[in-house]
């Protein structure tokens, strides 16, 4: 038993990895990469989050996501800016939001072919079976 299951794992850490290769390659057109375009996708569903917040959003540690985005505010893609008592707040800039819709139409269409072998109604299913996977405990 204990075979199959790791075989599972093992399929799904390979499609993840294949997906993220072939999307980090084809962002680097639009002038960014598959971690910079996530936090840009975080922070443009929740403007005005901590840090700590867009670090969980997005998989990440706090010290990497700092690391990460002091990058994106070189660039120009994302302003910081005071919030309450300590708190830091992140906003997207307009060429912020350029580059994350570039990220999306490339996102579409290399996640369109890395999902191209399942019909419809397969991509419908695996999305169920992988939200019931993360759903919160008790949700």
């Amino acid at each position: 038993m204990h075979g199959e299951l790791q075989e599972l794992g093992r399929a799904v850490k390979q499609a993840q990895y294949r997906q993220h290769r072939a999307l980090d390659s084809a962002l680097s057109a639009v002038g960014t990469t598959l971690a910079q375009w996530d936090a840009l996708r975080a922070i443009d569903r929740a403007p005005g989050s901590s840090a700590r917040e867009l670090a969980a959003a997005t998989f990440q540690t706090e010290q990497s996501f700092g690391a990460l985005v002091g990058r994106l505010a070189a660039q120009s893609l994302v302003e910081r800016r005071p919030g309450r008592g300590r708190r830091i707040e992140h906003h997207l800039t307009p060429r912020g939001a350029q580059v994350l819709t570039a990220g999306h139409r490339v996102a579409d269409e290399v996640l369109a072919d890395c999902f191209s072998a399942l019909p419809g109604a397969d991509r419908a299913t695996l999305l169920g079976l992988l939200r019931r996977l993360t759903a919160e405990p008790g949700a």
